[in-house]
């Protein structure tokens, strides 16, 4: 939608509810650009492949983490490697199946006459195609029956209809320079962070309603560090110098390797390169972030790790929203509150 439509609609259009499939205002999605595409398989049922293999063996080793996919995953897997059959202005980068959902690359590589929407629309029928033929001769019904249930919304679980992907899909759009190459690097980690996240469940599921003095939260990550006797708020002035921050720096990392938990959300410089530093370190650290958490929210890839080992949590006071607005002087002093709320509160 064009921004001139998008104003005209806006006034009917009711209060904007975060979500993660809505379309950027303004951007032609015929142009030559890069996208980022992710679909689920609708009700989130695994029916793409199966996880394989140990989320602590080396990259390159044969127990490393893989997705196994089904003779259905082999099927949607050859429909996106198609696209550029049907759609010869669209080069296919790179796929990653999941169990239960899929990330792909795809580049235009000129101006479309069809919109990017329809090019997935495509593929979205290919792939139920797939979906009807491989279970037409087995009940879905009797093969779901047995999968782990992930919704529990009525209708959820009935296939009937024969659609393979929930409606929509997300995108996100290449920006800058070295973004591509982390958006390769995500797609290769997919299945070790999945593995992850299954060998230490805990520390990945989100939970709302952590109540901290007056502040509710929704947190990722190991809430037992909230216990710690010891936590020491991070905050540093914009005014140090490169001197003055290498001794709190020191001085941060030292508290942190006696006991104490660092607090911050990490909002100037000098806050961010102690927090950087606990992190590169192996301390144990306190994140306050101003993005919210849904329920499908996950740690960056950065934080995998120390999440996994029970030395890091993210507290997010505020809803989420889809799109991120810049940081208010009233945000940051409210962040900065709650922090020192957090170090104070008793175990």
């Amino acid at each position: 939608m064009d921004k001139e439509t998008f104003e005209k609609h806006k006034p009917f259009a009711g209060k904007k509810k975060p979500s993660m499939l809505r379309r950027r205002v303004g951007h032609n999605y015929e142009s030559r650009r890069c996208y980022l595409i992710t679909m689920t398989v609708e009700g989130r049922h695994p029916l793409l492949g199966t996880l394989k293999g140990d989320a602590d063996a080396p990259e390159g080793s044969p127990h490393a983490p893989r997705v196994e996919l089904s003779p259905l995953g082999t099927e949607v897997q050859r429909c996106w490697y198609a696209i550029h059959e049907h759609f010869p202005e669209v080069e296919v980068l790179a796929l990653q199946l999941m169990p239960d959902h899929l990330h792909g690359i795809l580049f235009v590589t000129r101006q479309m006459v069809h919109h990017l929407g329809m090019v997935l629309k495509g593929f979205k029928v290919g792939c139920n195609k797939a979906f009807r033929s491989i279970y037409a001769a087995t009940p879905l019904q009797q093969r779901l029956s047995t999968e782990p249930q992930q919704r529990t919304a009525a209708g959820r679980n009935d296939r009937s209809h024969g659609y393979l992907f929930s409606r929509n899909y997300n995108d996100h759009i290449l920006e800058g320079a070295g973004e591509l190459e982390r958006w390769f690097q995500y797609l290769r980690n997919n299945p070790r962070r999945l593995a992850i996240r299954r060998k230490y469940p805990d520390y990945f599921r989100v939970r709302f309603g952590i109540t901290i003095e007056q502040h509710s939260f929704a947190a990722i990550g190991n809430r037992f560090l909230l216990d710690c006797p010891k936590k020491v708020q991070v905050q540093c002035s914009r005014s140090l110098t490169d001197e003055q921050l290498i001794i709190m720096v020191e001085q941060m990392l030292s508290k942190a390797r006696r006991g104490a938990v660092l607090v911050s959300p990490a909002i100037s410089k000098g806050e961010q390169a102690v927090m950087r530093a606990a992190l590169e370190a192996r301390l144990p650290i306190i994140f306050l972030t101003p993005w919210g958490f849904n329920t499908f929210s996950k740690p960056g890839h950065q934080y995998f790790e120390a999440c996994a080992e029970g030395r890091f949590l993210i507290l997010a006071p505020w809803e989420h929203q889809n799109q991120r607005i810049p940081l208010t002087r009233d945000m940051c002093l409210q962040l900065n509150a709650m922090t020192a709320a957090i170090c104070h509160c008793k175990a």
